[in-house]
């Protein structure tokens, strides 16, 4: 190699070249790497939901699951940035830097090698100029000396002539002798440096080359590993994210989304019940010759032709004597019916069972199939009815109303805590005045006591229409139960009672339904007559009572006890010119007669 210096300013060239191709591989890998966690991310937030805090729409496994992978792709996105960032600190910024010194380096050694081949090609001429120099002399003296010995067997030629070209001579002689002195030192010069930078300083130069060439196959080498390490490192986190995704795929659960579509959509409203027959042929046979099997006149019976009639069809009494028909008690699902000669029946109704008919009216299922729609219409137009969710279907009600309920409580909660906060900070700063201003705090505390009697009653609100809703609930389930019952026992054959049985040696008579709650309607037309006062109180802190059934009060106002303290925080007081309502226990200072506690 040592005459290949071209062939080696090629090979280091082409080696950096080849180092920079990989860093642009590299460079171009980072991009992708960065465009796929990009678009991962972009893909994760066009898929997630964008719901309010407040949506309770339901959580379905299967939609946990997802949002889940979601998460999980998530984070696969970041350690495709990991990635991304490790090989771009690693690798590239490595090689574009090593890149830079090596082409420095580069750059020196071949500066060395051409100023050595510079002062080497200098010698060569300096030794070259000499031999011509040289060899002109000796041609010159060659001259002389032919002339000398010319003029000298000249016998013509004068001794003057003869004399001045042996001078000649002498001179071209001298200096030939001159000029091959200083030829011999040149050339001895030049093949020293020549040796020297032979033997010297070309290798050396090409062993600094070799070291960088060598060095520079090691870094690539140390970059492959590296570019794979980026990747390697990262793979448990990938590995535990693509965990997370078989974990959520396990955690579906097909029977609890069923559940939670049940729970969603479950109203708590009854089935349609059964399409009555009305008979339209009554007003045929009223002209019936009285020798034909007729219905017998009954007294306190009144007729109507389009009252409706139970499912069951009665077993007609054409031949034998018929027994004498008696009233049973009107029920919700049975009534009392009457037969013709032809098969035809009637309703009778019976004026006795007056209460039923009463109760019906207040608790009993509308029986205008398109009231309960025109209900819920009336309640999403008018704006009060959406506080007690009163447009919703009685099941769904429960759960919002419980939902509130929850919620108060906890607010209320926070609201006690930071009353005993409060009190505890007050005795701190009455017992070390020099920490605070106790009265200070009284605003704050004032504000917070009466956020809790807000609280409070806005719970007590919301217990009595969920009790409400509970107890119409249960109401509407005893109801079906003896609908059940009722439709069951009419579902035989036609006794001479009035029932219907499979067995006519087991004919049943229908007992009186009883109503689910039947004070219920009574109650809501008592005389609101005025409760004993059990004791008075005193109004510690002015109370404004501007909700709904609360009793505003001024410091220091004194006040007729009516009911005492359930536990909700609230008592039932009355002014001296009879107006009632409630006021916050804690405000006020109670005093309870002996004799008339409990009344």
């Amino acid at each position: 190699l040592k005459d290949q210096f071209d062939n080696l300013d090629k090979h280091t060239q082409w080696g950096i070249d080849f180092l920079e191709k990989y860093a642009k591989f590299v460079k171009e890998r980072i991009e992708i790497e960065q465009n796929y966690a990009k678009q991962l991310r972009n893909l994760v937030k066009k898929y997630c939901p964008k719901r309010s805090p407040k949506d309770e729409e339901p959580r379905f496994t299967s939609c946990i699951a997802f949002f889940n992978i979601l998460k999980e792709v998530h984070d696969y996105a970041g350690q495709r940035e990991v990635v991304a960032e490790e090989m771009g600190h690693r690798v590239y910024g490595e090689l574009m830097r090593y890149s830079h010194d090596l082409k420095t380096e580069r750059k020196m050694h071949l500066q060395e090698g051409r100023k050595a081949q510079q002062y080497l090609d200098m010698c060569w001429k300096q030794m070259d100029n000499s031999k011509k120099k040289f060899e002109r002399e000796c041609r010159e003296a060659e001259k002389a000396q032919q002339s000398y010995e010319r003029l000298d067997n000249d016998t013509n030629a004068t001794k003057a002539d003869v004399e001045k070209a042996k001078q000649q001579l002498n001179l071209r002689t001298h200096m030939a002798d001159e000029n091959k002195n200083e030829y011999a030192a040149q050339l001895q010069n030049f093949n020293g440096e020549q040796h020297k930078h032979y033997y010297i300083v070309i290798p050396q130069i090409y062993k600094q080359l070799q070291e960088m060439d060598e060095r520079r196959t090691i870094k690539l080498s140390e970059c492959y590993k590296g570019f794979a390490d980026s990747e390697r490192k990262v793979i448990p986190i990938i590995s535990k994210c693509l965990e997370g995704m078989i974990l959520a795929a396990k955690s579906v659960d097909e029977h609890r989304d069923s559940q939670l579509v049940i729970d969603c959509f479950k109203s708590g409203f009854e089935p349609p019940g059964d399409f009555p027959f009305e008979d339209y042929s009554q007003n045929i046979y009223r002209t019936i010759s009285d020798g034909t099997i007729s219905t017998p006149k009954q007294e306190g019976m009144r007729i109507d032709s389009k009252t409706t009639v139970g499912k069951a069809k009665g077993k007609l009494w054409l031949f034998g004597k018929k027994p004498k028909p008696q009233s049973p008690p009107l029920t919700p699902t049975s009534l009392y019916t009457s037969s013709t000669p032809n098969g035809s029946q009637y309703p009778i109704f019976s004026i006795e069972p007056v209460h039923y008919c009463m109760s019906d009216i207040k608790t009993g299922k509308p029986r205008i199939p398109s009231f309960r729609s025109l209900k819920r219409g009336w309640s999403v137009k008018m704006g009060p009815a959406l506080e007690d969710f009163s447009h919703l279907p009685p099941e769904q009600r429960r759960k919002k109303l419980q939902q509130r309920i929850d919620e108060l409580n906890r607010e209320l909660q926070k609201e006690t805590d930071q009353k005993d906060a409060l009190i505890k900070m007050k005795d701190v700063y009455e017992k070390n005045p020099q920490m605070g201003d106790p009265s200070s705090l009284q605003p704050k505390l004032t504000e917070t006591m009466s956020n809790m009697d807000r609280l409070r009653m806005e719970i007590h609100k919301n217990e009595a229409w969920l009790s409400e809703v509970e107890g119409k609930v249960a109401a509407r389930s005893d109801r079906r139960h003896s609908s059940d019952i009722n439709h069951l026992v009419t579902q035989g054959r036609e006794s001479p009672e009035g029932s219907y049985t499979d067995d006519a040696n087991q004919e049943v008579r229908s007992p009186p339904q009883q109503h689910a709650h039947p004070n219920e309607f009574d109650d809501e037309f008592e005389d609101d007559d005025p409760l004993p006062a059990i004791g008075h109180c005193k109004a510690i802190y002015p109370f404004d009572g501007h909700n709904e059934g609360t009793l505003a009060m001024k410091e220091g106002e004194i006040l007729y006890i009516i009911e005492e303290d359930k536990g909700d925080g609230w008592t039932r007081a009355r002014r001296h010119n009879g107006e009632e309502g409630y006021v916050p226990t804690s405000y006020i200072d109670v005093t309870l007669e002996k004799n008339s506690k409990g009344a």
